[in-house]
């Protein structure tokens, strides 16, 4: 790719490709930011879906504080692929974790897409040197990979496969940081990603305690909830342990509790999932909804993370 089309902080179309949960939380996070944004979607609802997880989106993001121009007015939805591409300045490409789907769609997006528009992928754990392959121009195509909700999460992780040009890595991390994310530009692919490689192992632990019946479900959230997830949002796991060493810090850390690594805390494989473990994961989140339905749970959710990220933010501006 000989030039972009623009510099990352001038594109204002974007164009949103698959419009479930992610596709359609990127939707509602680009057009809080005061961008023109056109979806795209196969499903029959795909329309009336979206718009109603933006409209509930919305308090949310008002809350946080909508960019200048922002409206859910500046949503339109397309009737082909080739229609909400054909003017974007920027694509996000987010249908299902099918690595067949993701060749095959990519492969459209990038004959679709003007020449010299960034393509991301919000793939969760596909390296896009394995989804860019049928690609004819892969050097511009990228991971950018968020973590859900995407309109309130502030996390994307930026990464290219073995045929991006590093120049579509740097534009997709500035366009990024331009649209209010909190962006982690990997120097390599690695399955998984960083985020979802750690949220991975506290997942299959999790599974594994409840399969042998060392925990319940809901004894498993609140270890975190009101344990080790009330420091991260501050420290994160390595500064957390960090201060475990008190004056001496990691170094101290380590040499003291380091023989416990070879203690049987954890297991990393993961369990078979078998019809009774489903089950018991699937009751034991229906006991701790305590009736909460989908929509409740979400909107819960959403003001806990605002009131987190405000209460952050105090914080990080009283230590200024």
């Amino acid at each position: 790719m000989n030039e972009y089309r623009t510099a990352p902080a001038e594109a204002r179309r974007i164009a949103c490709i698959g419009a479930g949960v992610i596709g359609g939380g990127w939707v509602a996070h680009f057009l809080a930011r005061g961008y023109e944004v056109t979806a795209w979607d196969p499903a029959s609802d795909a329309e009336t879906a979206l718009r109603a997880l933006v409209d509930a989106a919305w308090p949310a993001l008002t809350r946080l504080g909508l960019a200048d121009g922002a409206s859910r007015d500046n949503l339109t939805v397309a009737a082909t692929l080739q229609e909400a591409v054909r003017h974007a300045e920027f694509v996000q490409e987010s249908v299902p974790e099918d690595l067949e789907l993701k060749r095959d769609v990519l492969a459209r997006i990038d004959a679709a897409t003007p020449a010299g528009v960034v393509v991301s992928s919000s793939t969760s754990g596909y390296g896009m040197t394995e989804m860019q392959q049928r690609c004819a121009t892969p050097e511009r195509l990228v991971v950018g990979h968020p973590f859900n909700p995407p309109y309130l999460v502030p996390l994307v992780e930026v990464v290219g496969g073995e045929r991006t040009e590093q120049r579509a890595v740097a534009w997709a991390a500035e366009f990024f940081e331009v649209a209010g994310k909190q962006v982690i530009t990997m120097d390599r692919e690695v399955p998984g990603f960083i985020a979802n490689r750690l949220q991975e192992a506290i997942w299959r632990e999790a599974l594994h305690m409840v399969a042998e019946g060392e925990a319940t479900v809901e004894q498993i959230d609140t270890s975190i909830t009101q344990g080790p997830g009330l420091r991260w949002p501050l420290l994160g796991p390595c500064l957390t342990f960090h201060l475990a060493g008190g004056q001496g810090g990691m170094a101290h850390m380590l040499d003291h509790f380091g023989p416990s690594l070879k203690s049987p805390w954890t297991r990393l494989e993961a369990p078979d999932l078998t019809d009774e473990l489903r089950d018991q994961m699937v009751a034991g989140c229906e006991s701790a909804a305590q009736g909460r339905s989908i929509e409740d749970l979400v909107a819960a959710r959403d003001q806990g993370i605002i009131a987190v990220m405000e209460a952050m933010n105090e914080v990080r501006g009283s230590q200024r």
